[in-house]
């Protein structure tokens, strides 16, 4: 589960686009209408992650052109069985913090793991971070996306 060496952080640059809303619960073609995150938030916590602290939805940062390789997450949860519409699927969680204007907030970079999700994929130019509600935070907002170097690699 991850390294125990201390963090090294990197700063990538970025900017906030459009998710399809399916962690909110607010895209129109969403099955989970409260949101995926809100119905995930149990059973990460019965595997000992408590992201209650996080608003229930991901913010999702462009870093084009770099993108983001993981070599030694955090914490992986595997196999795990959130709803019935589709099979258990991986996740795996990295801490970071994110950075717009003046304001800088720690976060976890969320990644459910493609091979075991059935819809929703996100480019590998594109990071979800759970993080607290940051107001005003709007498509095309520029922030930095400080990560650790020891668990993910920004290419």
């Amino acid at each position: 589960m991850g390294s125990s060496k201390p963090a090294c952080w990197q700063s990538v640059r970025g900017k906030v686009i459009s998710g399809h809303g399916v962690a909110s619960g607010q895209g129109d073609k969403t099955p989970y209408p409260g949101g995926s995150i809100e119905m995930q938030k149990p059973f990460f916590r019965r595997r000992g992650l408590d992201i209650s602290g996080f608003h229930p939805a991901t913010i999702n940062v462009d870093i084009s052109p770099a993108r983001f390789v993981l070599t030694d997450f955090a914490r992986t949860l595997r196999r795990i069985e959130w709803t019935d519409l589709h099979p258990p699927e991986d996740f795996s969680f990295s801490p970071c913090r994110l950075v717009v204007g003046r304001t800088k907030v720690k976060g976890l970079i969320y990644f459910p793991h493609p091979e075991t999700k059935e819809r929703h994929f996100q480019s590998d130019t594109t990071v979800e971070v759970l993080a607290p509600l940051i107001e005003g935070l709007d498509p095309g907002t520029p922030v930095a996306l400080e990560i650790n170097t020891r668990e993910v690699e920004i290419i």
